[in-house]
């Protein structure tokens, strides 16, 4: 069985930081994705994706993307069942993110990574760490 998601958008806003109670980093942010065609009225129209990141992953993904910067995400779909406050029972879709890709410079002011490349925390997931420097980007 397969469930595998590749996804390429921009931020809505800060990816919002936490930590569980034992102590593991927990990243979510929102991805803006246009669709490939566009509706009747000649406009595309966007789906708003959230991703869920983990571990030193998560902490890097806080740490340096901000609302518009352009990323790639591979991970899986995942659906989950909650109870609201009023006690109904809902569903929520989420890609569990293995992988964040940074697709574009940090704009004026914002922290860019280091010139050396980074451990994007992929170690852990399965994936090798890939050093880069900014001079490598071609944009």
């Amino acid at each position: 069985m397969l469930n595998k998601i590749i996804l390429i958008g921009r931020l809505v806003k800060e990816p919002e930081l936490r930590y569980t109670p034992n102590g593991a980093a927990v990243a979510r942010f929102t991805l803006a994705v246009d669709r490939p065609f566009a509706n009747r009225q000649g406009e595309r129209e966007t789906d708003f994706i959230d991703i869920v990141v983990w571990q030193k992953q998560a902490e890097v993904c806080a740490q340096y993307l901000g609302k518009g910067r352009l990323v790639a995400v591979e991970g899986r779909l995942q659906i989950r069942s909650y109870d609201d406050s009023q006690g109904i029972r809902r569903k929520a879709a989420e890609v569990v993110a293995e992988q964040v890709r940074f697709l574009d410079r940090p704009r004026e002011g914002q922290a860019a990574a280091g010139a050396g490349g980074h451990d994007f925390g992929l170690a852990d997931s399965g994936y090798s760490e890939v050093n880069f420097s900014e001079d490598d980007i071609p944009f």
